[in-house]
């Protein structure tokens, strides 16, 4: 078969299969979750002291960038209590009678599991208050002089919140979790573990090397790497023997726009942008984004916390400006002695 004739690499942006698939990769429990040790120990201390009393486990907020395992361990906690879990997402729960119904439905031990908890209106989220605090909700009926306030109690339940920016979350609703968990970016040697398991799962033959490669190139993130072995399998499959080598590897991550720092054509020009057309910056995050017509939420919350992670963003109080490492990836090596915005100034 001709190059001219072998079909395109697969977008990368996530499809219904992938996200099939990637249900199907997820860890099932505690002991198979790889990454995040300290959490994952907390979390069999606090499972094993709840069974001890024969109480559900305390309300548990997990916080981080997206795509590091908040949903897979609300399923892995409702998996290793044996509890029912029922799962929405902020933006989901519209009206306090959504949530009213929600939690009335719950039986003794459930598990209720709020993605984006922080986008959960004003009015919602202060009927979680008591239901939290003492499993009660108070709801009024009738209007003006008639109206009437009742008080419901609720079987006992296990909120558990999921955030990708836990500083929008108020003081009243983060204060009644019992455990508040931080999920970081994972290391490359777990995520070659991660891949290597889900290699075995999607039955393709991974080369060591090759698994190195493509995690140093998934931004520290479970959910990218598993991705990117899926596209990297296709080409592989289309391109050779299907299996996935080092070299092979490389060629296909660099298909999909793949740098070897794990930044795509979206985080480059987020870069660039900041760099050329700023001149380095400080910008604003509004500016920034009208700029490159993307919305402020996906820069904030998708984008700018690896770059931030690996060097080569800044916040500033005026805004944000590119690093010395973002000048020599984007415009190669410059002098240690001069700032990113620097390569933009007029000669004297």
């Amino acid at each position: 078969m001709t190059d001219a004739a072998v079909p395109p690499i697969l977008p990368s942006a996530e499809t219904d299969e992938d996200r099939v698939l990637n249900l199907s990769l997820r860890p099932g429990t505690l002991g198979e979750f790889i990454g995040q040790r300290e959490l994952v120990e907390n979390l069999q201390v606090a499972i094993q002291a709840a069974q001890g009393r024969g109480e559900p486990l305390e309300h548990t907020l997990f916080s981080g960038p997206p795509g590091l395992g908040k949903t897979t361990l609300a399923h892995i906690l409702a998996r290793e209590t044996g509890a029912k879990i029922t799962a929405t997402s902020g933006p989901a729960i519209e009206r306090a009678g959504d949530l009213i119904g929600i939690l009335t439905n719950l039986e003794a031990g459930d598990i209720l599991f709020i993605d984006e908890i922080h986008r959960l209106s004003k009015v919602v989220e202060e009927f979680l208050y008591p239901a939290m605090e003492n499993s009660q909700i108070d709801f009024i009926i009738d209007k003006g002089p008639y109206a009437k306030t009742i008080k419901f109690t609720l079987k006992r339940f296990t909120l558990i919140g999921a955030t990708t920016r836990s500083g929008l979350l108020s003081a009243p609703l983060r204060s009644r979790f019992g455990m508040l968990f931080h999920l970081n970016f994972y290391a490359p040697e777990d995520l070659v573990q991660i891949l290597t398991r889900s290699a075995a799962i999607l039955a393709v033959a991974l080369e060591p090397d090759a698994a190195l490669e493509i995690a140093r190139r998934s931004r520290g993130t479970p959910r990218i790497a598993n991705r990117l072995l899926r596209r990297v399998r296709d080409y592989a499959a289309v391109k050779a023997d299907g299996r996935i080598t080092l070299p092979l590897a490389q060629q296909a991550l660099a298909a999909q726009g793949i740098d070897p720092l794990g930044l795509d054509d979206v985080d480059r020009k987020v870069l660039r942008t900041v760099f050329e057309t700023y001149r380095g910056g400080p910008v604003g995050i509004e500016a920034l984004a009208a700029t490159i017509n993307e919305e402020a939420d996906t820069i904030t919350d998708v984008i700018e916390p690896y770059l931030l992670k690996a060097g080569l963003l800044r916040r500033t109080p005026r805004g944000r400006e590119t690093t010395l490492a973002a000048a020599q990836h984007l415009r190669g090596v410059v002098s240690p002695n001069r700032r990113a915005g620097d390569l933009f100034a007029e000669p004297a």
